[in-house]
């Protein structure tokens, strides 16, 4: 039996993290709006939905900007479902989220799975 390449674990970790991020933005504003989401970030970042964990800072930053104060609530809905995901229930305290911001906290979730 083979060990999954890093490149293999590192597209599934993506993946995964991509499903999060497609489903909190479902549940809280549907498909269209949803579309309308990517479709700004392609435009405007050139962040494709397959590239959301590779880019996720810049994932973050259209966010912000496109959801002003707003993203700060879909972030922290984001962050709670992917901890849940890796079974590490509130495993930083997401109320300190100021002194990492969501980008950091992806990146630092994606490096321990």
């Amino acid at each position: 039996m083979s060990m999954p390449t890093i490149s293999q674990q590192t597209y599934k970790e993506n993946e995964k993290i991509a499903k999060v991020i497609d489903r909190v933005l479902m549940q809280i504003f549907g498909e269209e709006a949803t579309r309308l989401i990517y479709r700004y970030l392609e435009n405007r970042y050139a962040v494709k939905h397959d590239e959301i964990a590779d880019k996720i800072d810049l994932f973050a930053k259209g966010l912000e900007e496109f959801l002003r104060t707003g993203a700060y609530v879909i972030e922290r809905k984001i962050l709670e479902d992917i901890y849940s995901s890796y079974g590490l229930l509130r495993r930083l305290e997401l109320e300190r989220i100021q002194e990492s911001d969501f980008a950091s906290q992806i990146k630092m979730l994606m490096r321990r799975a």
